[in-house]
């Protein structure tokens, strides 16, 4: 027998099979899929692989397979689709491999994989009829003993450190015990808890209005039957989208199967988690990077030895090894976050597409602002949409007023909050009601400019200005994370004229104080949230301890329930709609939609502030009146004369390197031959310098494709990307439809 073997290397040049012969001994291990170690090269250790094919002859075979592992093997599945991958987003199988790996175990040594933990558990060693004996007859008479005796009749086999700090005893009490026999240790598998802080109220399920019963009853039906069907759920916010997810995956645990739901932002886990424990208790499992690696390797081994049925987590979650899947569910399916800008760069929702097709059960999309691809898909009746037009709780949508800053300028008001948006955070304060101010960018101040000769302080290695972090009194790139200490003199014209221009989180935060002294305040962005558990920590904080005012970027836009928030401040929306991206008028508005839905979300009604310099904007004008159906006509008839997604696909490709002849030669032999071959199947744009043309002390240039994509267009990228003699450091990277065209 031989195997076909895919080394696990990220090097391009081993993206193609290996043939291997497998011994005799070996023979009832090998399957496709098992993970091997296998002499390769001239390298003296052993290289580490899969085995992706098994056949009965080979002209190249002449090594044997070392070693088939039981651990960390993938199923036949996982290698069709890493194969899939690999064609579609231009990279090696084996990068595609390691997604599916136990996180913390995809390095070329076995040795560095990440191991079970084993910690020190106590169980009882005598029957409690022995104990209650030794107890009258006086034999086990200490009040200490007698109390842990007691305890482990029911809490046999508890962590000894916990036992410990429960019942306040010393390790020797223990000790003495073990000595007596009434005890005995064993080393077993520690799972590191990412729930061990968490003190959940059990929760039952709610009275489903008409729109939710309708759309459940239509979605439970394919899972019952086994049927692979594509929804979307369209709901405003608080429409009560997740609780028809939990009824939903209530009835796929019901019929033994398993379920997964994909969130966008880490901050919004710990909430949807919560939500998750309150219904099923301990049944689920969280995949997120900011678990620690340990944490993630104990949730997914909990997930692959099925004690675990609902899965819950950001994009990578979409490959947790659940047996038997029943449904995924991926909430706020618009959000970007989605779509990964490293190597793969993969489509969750694609590939959620694909594998719940392969399981022969349901995918649920949720949005009150669906992705413009999506909706259209539901116009087509592709995806099936269901909507919810009002909010569960029969609570009101939050009342909408846009302000002209112009006028605030004319009106002598310099500061970023406008007269109107400062009355009415004063009032909210006076009923004890809670803010959230909204400004997506962090820092103090955006750049920093010499008044006398224009200079602009830059990056040293990108192209783009340093942001101000008063705080920190430094000068920061947002790209390359390289600092340096504020400039008070232009280096240029030797002026002192240095001065900030823009705003940030950070001086939005100063100027509320200062209009507001004796506010409370929090701040939620990249700054605020570096440590682990913060996310949870600052949105628990400002919920429970009812903190006056929220300052936040993306992060705090969308899926939060906070029922105190009746104001919802956006201090400018111009900056979202000013981006060079086709899709920033649809992520403006759907950012406006979701912070707008943060206000009055029980009884009292909210009102929000739009703010910007331009009032007669459609995207301010639609997302003012939550009318999403006005602005997907819009902006689809616009998509449409550009003829851009859903009409075509887009493939960006990049050049980057830091010799940019080098970089001019490559991409224009690629165009040359790339115009040719697409003919009239499509739009080619020349190759021109990226936006942000220079990060990391690499330049970068990028080419645009509008076509539909195929097979044979895949091939063709590959195939001229694969023959260009790429040196000094050059890279090129292939994006279908990216997150950002940056």
């Amino acid at each position: 027998m031989f195997a076909e073997v895919i080394i696990n290397s990220n090097a391009k040049a081993l993206n193609k099979t290996f043939d291997y012969i497998v011994p005799k001994n070996l023979e009832k291990k090998a399957r496709i899929g098992a993970r091997i170690f296998v002499p390769f090269g001239r390298s003296k250790k052993l290289d580490n692989g899969f085995i992706i094919n098994l056949k009965e002859t080979s002209e190249y075979a002449n090594k044997e397979i070392s070693v088939i592992e039981d651990e960390d093997s993938l199923t036949e599945n996982n290698i069709i689709l890493a194969k899939l991958m690999s064609r579609k987003y231009f990279c090696n199988i084996s990068d595609c491999i390691k997604l599916m790996l136990p996180p913390g175990t995809g390095g070329a040594n076995v040795n560095e994989r990440v191991k079970e933990k084993k910690g020190r558990f106590v169980y009882l060693n005598k029957t409690i009829e022995q104990i209650e004996d030794d107890i009258e007859k006086g034999i086990l008479k200490k009040e200490n003993h007698i109390k842990i005796v007691k305890f482990l009749e029911k809490n046999s086999g508890i962590y000894g450190p916990d036992l410990e700090i429960l019942l306040d005893i010393s390790n020797s009490i223990l000790k003495t015990l073990q000595k007596n026999g009434y005890i005995v240790f064993k080393n077993e598998q520690l799972k590191r808890n990412p729930f061990i802080n968490k003190n959940i109220k059990p929760d039952k399920e709610k009275k489903l209005t008409k729109a939710q019963q309708f759309t459940y009853d239509n979605i439970e039906n394919d899972i019952i039957n086994n049927r692979h069907s594509k929804n979307l759920i369209f709901g405003v916010t608080g429409s009560g989208k997740t609780e028809i997810y939990l009824r939903l995956i209530a009835k796929v645990l019901e019929q033994g199967k398993s379920a997964i739901v994909l969130v966008p932002e880490i901050s919004l886990t710990p909430q949807m988690v919560d939500r998750f424990l309150a219904r099923f208790g301990d049944n689920i499992a969280v995949l997120h990077s900011r678990l620690s690696i340990g944490e993630r390797f104990d949730e997914w081994q909990k997930i692959k030895k099925n004690e675990a049925k609902i899965v819950i987590g950001a994009r990578s979650a979409i490959f947790a090894p659940v047996e038997n899947l029943g449904i995924i569910i991926i909430d706020e399916e618009h959000d970007m976050s989605y779509k990964s800008d490293m190597t793969p760069r993969y489509n969750a929702k694609d590939l959620a597409k694909y594998i719940t097709a392969q399981n022969n059960c349901p995918l649920v999309l949720g949005s009150a602002t669906p992705d413009l691809d999506t909706y259209y898909e539901s116009e087509k009746g592709i995806i099936k949409r269901f909507e919810l037009p009002d909010r569960a709780n029969n609570s009101e949508l939050p009342d909408i007023e846009i302000i002209d800053l112009r006028t605030e300028l004319s009106n002598g008001n310099r500061s970023m909050i406008s007269y109107r948006l400062n009355d009415l955070i004063k009032e909210n304060l006076n009923n004890k009601k809670q803010t959230i101010l909204f400004l997506n960018r962090r820092g103090y101040s955006t750049f920093i400019m010499c008044r006398d000769c224009g200079y602009v302080a830059k990056c040293k290695n990108c192209n783009i200005s340093l942001t101000y972090h008063k705080y920190e009194n430094k000068l920061r790139c947002h790209y390359c994370g390289f600092e340096q200490d504020v400039i008070k003199i232009c280096p240029d014209c030797g002026s002192d004229k240095v001065r900030y221009f823009g705003t940030g989180t950070q001086k939005l935060e100063e100027e509320v104080h200062n209009l507001f002294p004796q506010v409370s305040t929090i701040r939620m962005d990249i700054d605020t949230v570096t440590k682990k558990n913060s996310h949870e920590e600052i949105l628990n904080k400002f919920k429970n301890e009812n903190i006056d005012i929220l300052i936040g970027t993306q992060m705090i836009v969308k899926g939060h329930h906070f029922p105190n928030v009746t104001l919802v401040g956006v201090i400018s929306v111009d900056g979202m709609l000013n981006i060079d991206d086709y899709r920033s008028t649809e992520r403006a508005f759907q950012s406006l939609v979701q912070v707008a839905g943060r206000a009055g979300r029980e009884k009292e009604k909210g009102i929000v502030i739009f703010q910007s310099y331009n009032i007669d904007s459609y995207t301010i004008n639609y997302a003012k009146n939550q009318d999403y159906l006005s602005f997907y006509k819009t902006e689809i008839d616009f998509r449409k004369k550009l003829k851009y997604p859903p009409f075509c696909d887009i493939i960006l490709i990049k050049f980057q390197g830091e010799n940019l002849k080098e970089i001019q030669k490559i991409s224009k032999n690629i165009y040359d031959f790339l115009e040719k071959s697409i003919n009239n199947t499509g739009i080619i744009y020349k190759p021109i310098p990226a936006p942000i043309d220079k990060i990391k002390n690499k330049y970068r240039w990028r080419m645009i494709i509008k076509t539909k994509v195929s097979g044979r267009l895949l091939d063709c990228i590959k195939y001229i990307i694969d023959n260009q003699n790429i040196k000094n450091g050059t890279s090129i990277i292939v994006d279908i439809n990216p997150s950002s065209m940056m």
